[in-house]
């Protein structure tokens, strides 16, 4: 009997170590799902850049287990805005497309443009860079455009100009005008960098219009959004990307002024000229759906201004 008792087991566990083996990979994802289910890495501070600010595209979050893609836009929409250089969050068992999602969202370019659009321009990212694990563990690590450096001399900038050139007892609507004019005034159009891709200017960034003196659309659009936040305006950048229509892509500013959302676009008020002259426009300076429209069928039309009113809701209304 004890010949066979022991052979019983012997069997018995032979079987067992041959399922255990067989099954390793599921049972050790179970396990983790387990350990893992609705955790988080802790919660980075903030700084006096995070904007929180909540849109009809897209709003902050405090919750960083993900039941859906609309979850997913909300994290990733949170952990720019916060300025955070990585994170990690993970999908619940119960969200069986969680890492299908994640792996789509993080490739979509255009989507994470439009959502970087949203944030206080220090915290605008050069990179994302999303890790997945079938686990469901999600590593998020992000690469931000500007450098501490910049953004002292950026802020440094910002206070001469303030104090010297726009009177702050005026209208917001003539502040607003005065720093457009100052920075149009002091820069031109980095040509060179819109036709090869490359410059000795930091003027796709804030730096270029207020350093160099040079700024394509992004530059220009950076220092208008940093002075509309020292305003304490609400406001976001708009893009149009690369597509069958245009080019190339564009960017501009949304301000919610006097109760309304309006364009205001200082790369098409600051002209490249065929004279070489420097001239001064407000074409496109605070201005609705319809007068937008209007100031784009001039001489030649623009088609650099038709973006998707799907994502930037507020200005539905004025369709």
């Amino acid at each position: 009997m004890r010949f066979i008792k022991d052979n019983f087991l012997a069997i018995f566990l032979s079987i067992l170590l041959i399922f255990l083996f067989c099954h390793a990979s599921f049972i050790s994802k179970q396990l983790v799902s387990l350990l893992f289910q609705d955790r988080v890495s802790s919660i980075p501070m903030t700084d006096s850049y995070t904007k929180k600010g909540e849109y009809a595209y897209v709003k902050p979050t405090s919750s960083f287990t993900p039941y859906s893609k609309g979850d997913i836009k909300r994290i990733f929409y949170t952990i720019v805005d916060a300025g955070w250089k990585d994170f990690t969050f993970y999908c619940p068992h119960e969200y069986t497309n969680c890492i299908s999602d994640m792996k789509e969202f993080s490739q979509d370019q255009d989507l994470l443009t439009h959502i970087n659009n949203y944030v206080h321009p220090y915290h605008s990212f050069s990179n994302i860079k999303t890790t997945l694990s079938e686990t469901g563990e999600v590593k998020i690590e992000v690469s931000y455009l500007y450098s501490p450096e910049q953004i002292t001399l950026i802020e440094q900038k910002l206070d001469q100009i303030i104090k010297n050139e726009i009177d702050s007892t005026a209208s917001l609507y003539d502040q607003i005008k005065a720093f457009h004019d100052y920075i149009i005034d002091h820069t031109k159009y980095d040509v060179k960098r819109n036709d090869e891709g490359t410059s000795s200017y930091l003027s796709y960034l804030a730096y270029g219009p207020l350093i160099d003196g040079y700024a394509t659309c992004n530059g220009y659009t950076d220092v208008m959004a940093l002075y509309l936040n020292r305003l304490g305006l609400k406001n976001y950048k708009i893009a149009t990307t690369q597509s069958e229509d245009t080019k190339e892509g564009h960017v501009w500013n949304a301000v919610f002024l006097d109760d309304e959302w309006l364009h205001l676009d200082l790369t098409w008020d600051d002209p490249v000229s065929k004279d070489g002259k420097d001239y001064l426009q407000h074409k496109y300076f605070l201005v609705n759906n319809e007068e937008l429209e209007e100031a784009d069928h001039g001489e030649v039309e623009v088609l650099e201004h038709r973006f998707d009113p799907s994502i930037y809701l507020e200005f539905q209304k004025n369709q």
